[in-house]
């Protein structure tokens, strides 16, 4: 009897190695999809909002400065006024896009309900 249960044993297959590389695969793929796709298009996007934002609108910085923006410098730097007559210089990569964005939502909320 043992001798047939060891026989069997040893003719029995490894098991193979290709459900363990498609779950492996599998794993990339939703990790690209869920992680690293949507952080490359938040990026795109905040390149191009700082790219677009110009002279007289209202901003919010990373640290929570909220001002206007009084020049555009050509080095890639703005001047902002913080409030009357006091003015920061910070690089366009400070102003967030969320915080700036939720500000203006707000502002213009506000601006309609006075009415």
């Amino acid at each position: 009897m043992s001798v047939m249960l060891n026989s069997i044993l040893l003719q029995a297959q490894a098991p193979s190695a290709v459900p363990q590389l498609l779950i492996m695969v599998g794993m990339f793929i939703v990790m690209y999809f869920f992680l690293l796709r949507p952080q490359s298009k938040r990026a795109k996007e905040q390149k191009k909002f700082t790219e677009s934002i110009s002279a007289g609108e209202k901003i919010v910085t990373t640290a929570g400065i909220h001002a206007v923006i009084n020049r555009v410098n050509e080095d890639g730097t703005l001047q902002i006024e913080v409030s009357r007559g006091t003015f920061m210089i910070i690089d366009r990569s400070a102003v967030s896009m969320e915080m700036t964005n939720a500000f203006r939502k707000k502002t213009e909320g506000t601006a309609v309900a006075a009415k």
